[in-house]
């Protein structure tokens, strides 16, 4: 079998599967010395220094990102394939109100016994609530045949050591092969991670309802 063939078939396993201090000033009613009319330097207030009139960057306030979705983990296979999902998905504050705004990129990859596939996704929506996150994208680099330019969906519960996932094309059909969801799209996470790779951490999403 032709290795075009394997990662086709490889391929398709995969996707098929499951704060200022004031001063006072004293006044007095005796006339000045003429030494005293003028004021030495230690009379003489002092301006500010520039650093003082800048805030610092400690007491500037801090807006989180609306919504994120980032982390590695390996999926759990018993036959020992080797799965691995990469997400760096993010919703900036000032799109808050449209998850469709969503920037960043996931990766995934499937391969077993030397042979498989992988794809590098554009994130084109996130939608994350409590530790569950919705995300999606366009693959825009795969050796899959077929799966470019291909809009898929991810699910992922971040559940500490006991992360979960699932994936669009487990109903779908594979990139390239079968249905494209709409954004933000996915199916339910199914799929356990393998022991000891679990670190997605997804921040919730909270739009003014």
């Amino acid at each position: 079998m032709k290795r075009r063939t394997k990662i086709v078939v490889l391929g398709s396993a995969l996707l098929l599967t499951a704060g200022v201090a004031s001063a006072a000033t004293a006044s007095d009613t005796r006339q000045p010395e003429a030494a005293a009319l003028t004021p030495t330097a230690s009379d003489t207030p002092r301006q500010p220094e520039a650093a003082a009139l800048t805030p610092a960057a400690s007491d500037a306030p801090h807006q989180r990102e609306a919504a994120a979705l980032t982390g590695t983990a390996k999926l759990y296979r018993s036959a020992g394939d080797d799965i691995t999902f990469s997400f760096d998905a993010h919703l900036a504050a000032k799109d808050k109100a449209d998850p469709m705004k969503a920037t960043g990129t996931f990766e995934f990859s499937h391969y077993l016994n030397g042979d498989g596939a992988r794809a590098e996704v554009k994130v084109d929506c996130l939608l994350t609530g409590g530790k569950v996150a919705v995300v999606s994208g366009v693959v825009t680099e795969s050796d899959l045949p077929g799966a470019e330019g291909k809009r898929v969906g991810v699910t992922v519960h971040d559940l500490g050591r006991h992360d979960r996932l699932g994936y669009s094309w487990a109903s779908t059909g594979r990139p390239g092969e079968g249905n494209e969801p709409p954004k933000c799209v996915s199916s339910a996470p199914f799929e356990k991670v393998m022991k000891g790779t679990g670190d997605f951490t997804v921040v919730p999403w909270q739009p003014e309802l």
